[in-house]
C-alpha cells in the first residue's frame, strides 16, 4: 500500500513538474515604445539617423506571440500598449549601431544587449548582432536567465517584423536550446 501511495505521489509530481514546465513562455512578440528610444547626438548620418558608433537605449512591451502581425504596432502615439490586458512585460534594448547604422538595409545594423522581464519577475537576457533584415530569424546567445527561464542557456531567436507606425521597431523572438538545430523559416 505504501508504495502504492509512493508512486501515485511521483507521477503526480512529475505531471506536476510537466505542466509547470509547459507555462515557460517559449515564443513571444516585442513591440518597441517609440517615446522610449534615444540615441546620443553624435555619430549621426546626414539625414539626422544614428551612424556607425552611435550608441542607444530604448524599451517596449512583451506580448503573447502573434499579436504584432499583420496591422497590428502594439504601441499608441503617446508610448502606452495598444493591447494593455496582454502586455506579458518589459523588454528593454542597450547597444550601439554598426554598419551603416540607421541607414542599414541589410545585414548586421545593431550590436546589443536585450532584457525581457516578464510580469511574475522572470528574466531572460541576450546580448548579440540584429539584423535590419525583415522575416529573418537571427541567433542571439542567452547570456543569463532568472526565474523560469534559469535553465535556458541556449540562444533566442528574433525576427524583425517591421517598423510600426511610428517607427518603433516590431519583432518576435523564440527560445531554443541550441542554434545548430535550429532551421527556421522566414
Amino acid at each position: 500500500m505504501i508504495k502504492k501511495l509512493l508512486l501515485a505521489t511521483a507521477l503526480a509530481s512529475v505531471a506536476a513538474c510537466d505542466a509547470y514546465a509547459a507555462e515557460v513562455l517559449q515564443k513571444f512578440d516585442v513591440a518597441e515604445d517609440h517615446t522610449r528610444f534615444a540615441f546620443a547626438d553624435a555619430p549621426v548620418h546626414e539625414n539626422g539617423m544614428p551612424a556607425h558608433g552611435n550608441p542607444f537605449v530604448t524599451q517596449g512591451y512583451i506580448y503573447p506571440a502573434g499579436t504584432l502581425q499583420g496591422e497590428s504596432s502594439g504601441v499608441n502615439e503617446d508610448g502606452s500598449a495598444v493591447y494593455p490586458e496582454l502586455v506579458l512585460g518589459t523588454w528593454t534594448c542597450d547597444g550601439w549601431f554598426v554598419g551603416e547604422g540607421g541607414n542599414t538595409e541589410s545585414g548586421v545594423w545593431l550590436i546589443s544587449r536585450q532584457v525581457f522581464v516578464f510580469n511574475d519577475g522572470d528574466t531572460v537576457i541576450t546580448q548579440g548582432t540584429e539584423l535590419a533584415d525583415k522575416g529573418v530569424f537571427n541567433a542571439r546567445p542567452i547570456t543569463g536567465a532568472t526565474g523560469d527561464y534559469a535553465d535556458q542557456d541556449g540562444v533566442m531567436m528574433q525576427k524583425l517584423l517591421g517598423f510600426n507606425e511610428f517607427m518603433g521597431v516590431n519583432a518576435t523572438f523564440e527560445l531554443s536550446g541550441d542554434a545548430s538545430v535550429v532551421t527556421p523559416q522566414g
